[in-house]
């Protein structure tokens, strides 16, 4: 074929190409016509638009000032505002589980003396889920193996209590009550357990300043503290950014009642059968236990959430 034949062809398939456009968008106005549709394009119509987020002017965390007045903290804390206001099917989420678990983390930091907004750190590190990190970093707090051990927390191929709401917030408080005390400030403390007490020393060495809003850091601790603040201020205010959900949408506390086991326990599916439930809510209540078996030789007290009796907690 002839390099002019192709060209003639080529022509053909593009006008053929913009008469098919025409056509349809011929039917389109056609059919708007008789259906009464309106294009919404077509009208300038949007169905859905984007706005900024306000700032509120007066913003704390733990009680210390955020100065909102310095351009750079002003744009970074409208920064993950934003990401956190428009990933709504995530947010949402939040939302509906923080009514489950915060009342077992709040009542943990009000008994350490630990300030309230610290609840909102447990959120930024873990979305309120037992997650695993690459570096293997576990649970709502988010502790690596040594770490956990070092705060007193048992970690074994049988009972791993980083998975464990209430202890793994007590670790966490102990951690962030220690900084506060080298720190001076809660809003350090909150650096430092992304950080590290070490790493963020070393930051406060070069840069000459303790103060977090005047700290050039990395861009996951730079970020950190904003990603606290925003989750703050949704989840205290959630309809404020657009957010609603029914005392019937959030998810709720289910009562337990506890356990106690001071010995071995050798097959949990058993044990669960005993106490009117499967397997999988036992493990649901009880994420530190990991195995399917106890076999506890020292044989320590541990206390086992179990949903409360008559409750068909399927309903819930």
């Amino acid at each position: 074929m002839s390099i002019k034949s192709v060209k003639i062809i080529r022509i053909a398939c593009v006008l053929g190409i913009i008469a098919a456009g025409i056509i349809a968008v011929r039917l389109f106005v056609s059919a708007e016509k008789e259906t009464g549709i309106e294009n919404p394009v077509a009208d300038g119509d949007q169905k859905y638009s984007i706005y900024p987020v306000e700032l509120p002017a007066d913003i704390k965390f733990a009680g210390e000032k955020v100065p909102v007045d310095y351009f750079d903290v002003k744009e970074d804390l409208d920064r993950e505002l934003l990401v956190n206001v428009y990933w709504q099917s995530h947010t949402m989420i939040l939302i509906k589980r923080a009514n489950r678990y915060f009342p077992a983390i709040e009542r943990v930091l009000r008994k350490n003396d630990v300030p309230d907004d610290f609840k909102y750190l447990a959120v930024a590190e873990s979305d309120l889920s037992n997650l695993v990190s690459p570096q293997q970093a576990v649970g709502f707090w988010q502790f690596v193996n040594g770490t956990a051990r070092d705060y007193q927390l048992e970690v074994n191929s049988e009972v791993d209590e980083r998975y464990h709401i209430e202890k793994s917030t007590e670790a966490a408080c102990t951690f962030l009550k220690e900084s506060y005390e080298r720190y001076g400030s809660w809003t350090m403390a909150a650096a430092s357990y992304n950080i590290g007490r070490k790493g963020l020393d070393e930051q406060i060495k070069r840069q000459k300043s303790n103060y977090y809003y005047d700290l050039l850091l990395n861009e996951e601790t730079g970020r950190y503290i904003y990603r606290v603040l925003a989750i703050k201020l949704i989840l205290s205010n959630p309809e404020e950014y657009g957010f609603f959900a029914g005392e019937k949408d959030l998810y709720p506390v289910i009562p337990t009642f506890e356990v106690t086991v001071d010995g071995p326990v050798e097959d949990f599916a058993d044990f669960a059968a005993k106490y009117g439930i499967n397997y999988k809510v036992l493990k649901i209540f009880n994420p530190w236990l990991r195995d399917n078996k106890l076999t506890n030789p020292q044989n320590k007290t541990y206390y086992i959430s179990i949903p409360k009796e008559g409750l068909n907690i399927r309903d819930f």
